[in-house]
C-alpha cells in the first residue's frame, strides 16, 4: 500500500508530510472531504494546478491508499476520486487546517486594517 518510506527521522509528523504534504495534496483531499470528485472537477476547483501536477499527486495519494480511484469502462472515460477508508482518518486534520488557515487570514486582514489606519492617522 505505502509507496515510500518515512524519511530519516523517523517522526510522525514526517510521516504525514510524506503523504499529505506538499502544496496540492492536502488541497485535493480537502475538496474529496465532501464527497467524490471527477477528474475535471477538480481541475476546476484547482485552476492553479497543472492536469499532469494533479494526475501526479492523485497517483501517489492512491498509491499510499488514502484516494481510490474508480474508472468506468465507457468512453471517454470517466475516473472518479474519493477518500478511502484510511483517507477518511485525514478529515480531522484537513478541518484543523482549514480552520487554522481561516483563522490566519483573518488575523492577517485585521493587522493590515490596523496597519493601514495607523499610517491614514500618521497623515
Amino acid at each position: 500500500m505505502a509507496r515510500r518510506v518515512y524519511g530519516k527521522t523517523g517522526c510522525s509528523v514526517e510521516a504525514t508530510l510524506s503523504v499529505m504534504g506538499g502544496t496540492w495534496k492536502p488541497v485535493i483531499l480537502f475538496y474529496l472531504v465532501s464527497g467524490t470528485k471527477r477528474f475535471m472537477e477538480l481541475t476546476r476547483l484547482i485552476p492553479n494546478a497543472t492536469q499532469s501536477m494533479l494526475t501526479s499527486q492523485l497517483r501517489e495519494l492512491e498509491a499510499d491508499g488514502v484516494v481510490v480511484r474508480h474508472v468506468y469502462p465507457e468512453v471517454p472515460p470517466k475516473v472518479e476520486y474519493r477518500l478511502s477508508e484510511l483517507g477518511q482518518t485525514l478529515v480531522p486534520v484537513l478541518l484543523a487546517m482549514r480552520d487554522w488557515g481561516t483563522a490566519y487570514k483573518r488575523k492577517n486582514r485585521e493587522q493590515a486594517a490596523k496597519g493601514a489606519d495607523g499610517d491614514a492617522a500618521e497623515l
